[in-house]
């Protein structure tokens, strides 16, 4: 199992961070307009529908940019846990416009793989070298990047290197072949990989909307730290859900093996929110009491 040892990390998305993301969502935007009309002109749908995955992601890091920043303020009278949740909004959204975009690729592909037209190969040739250029660029700055969101951010482009080399292998082949049919299956095969991609996105969303037990956690592992020590008889009522898929928050009903004052108990309390801070579980709500006391979940 994957243990989140990085929640000290999820604080440093400061000035740096941000502008990096800021200068990563510019060019992907700029280079998405650039792509639809260099799709148009070269009549490449291949080209198209990597303008939908560089769209897709310059909205992304739009609304996580957004939703960032929302998602910073402290709760109050409303969202008492605060406004981490808004950063789910941000990934449904970007989602289903991947989804409506990917289904009209999909139709456009299809219709070109039934009458084949020939896109203009060089000119594919020029757009996917400059897209490897200016991704591979992107990508590189957001490596170096300390914040999670840009590391994550870094392999979106990464992604997209990929599939121009997708794009530049099937346009060197157009170029001395005619086999214009290569290019409606490079689209479908890219479009293909976003809805694949969106398929675990929303399923991770969802997973936290429901209120799953992180997948970055370890069951057992967090059981047995409760009951390592001798103070404490069992555990039950154990509940661990994640905010937003990075800030986890646990509950739990601790028997005691005897009677003890606040004071005394106090020590095991923080010893325990201490190692489930270490698990990656980082607000800790614990009731303690007695093994005859009788509970009933509440």
């Amino acid at each position: 199992m994957a243990h989140s040892h990085d929640h000290h990390h999820h604080h440093d998305t400061a000035g740096g961070s941000t502008r990096n993301i800021v200068l990563a969502f510019a060019l992907n935007t700029f280079f998405a307009v650039v792509e639809l009309i260099g799709g148009y002109l070269t009549n490449s749908v291949s080209i198209t529908s990597d303008a939908l995955h560089d769209f897709g992601d310059s909205l992304s890091l739009g609304l996580s940019l957004y939703f960032h920043k929302k998602a910073t303020r402290k709760g109050d009278a409303k969202y008492t846990y605060g406004y981490k949740r808004f950063s789910l909004i941000g990934a449904f959204i970007n989602s289903i416009v991947l989804i409506v975009g990917s289904v009209f690729v999909i139709k456009e592909a299809v219709e070109r793989m039934i009458e084949p037209v020939q896109p203009d190969a060089k000119g594919m040739i020029w757009l996917a070298l400059l897209g490897i250029v200016v991704n591979a660029a992107a990508a590189f700055r957001l490596k170096k990047g300390h914040s999670v969101n840009e590391r994550v951010i870094s392999l979106h482009f990464i992604e997209d290197v990929l599939g121009w080399v997708a794009v530049l292998t099937g346009a060197v082949v157009m170029q001395f072949y005619d086999i214009p049919v290569l290019d409606p299956i490079l689209s479908l095969l890219i479009a293909c990989y976003i809805l694949y991609n969106v398929y675990g996105n929303i399923k991770t969303t969802i997973g936290i909307v429901l209120q799953g037990f992180p997948e970055s956690l370890d069951r057992e592992k967090i059981t047995s730290l409760f009951s390592a020590n001798k103070e404490v008889h069992s555990v039950h009522d154990l509940h661990v859900w994640s905010l937003d898929g990075n800030y986890h928050v646990l509950s739990a009903h601790v028997v005691l093996n005897k009677n003890e004052s606040l004071i005394d108990v106090e020590p095991l309390k923080q010893k325990i929110k201490h190692d489930m801070l270490h698990e990656g579980v980082n607000h800790c709500t614990l009731e303690f009491e007695l093994e005859n006391a009788h509970c009933k979940g509440c």
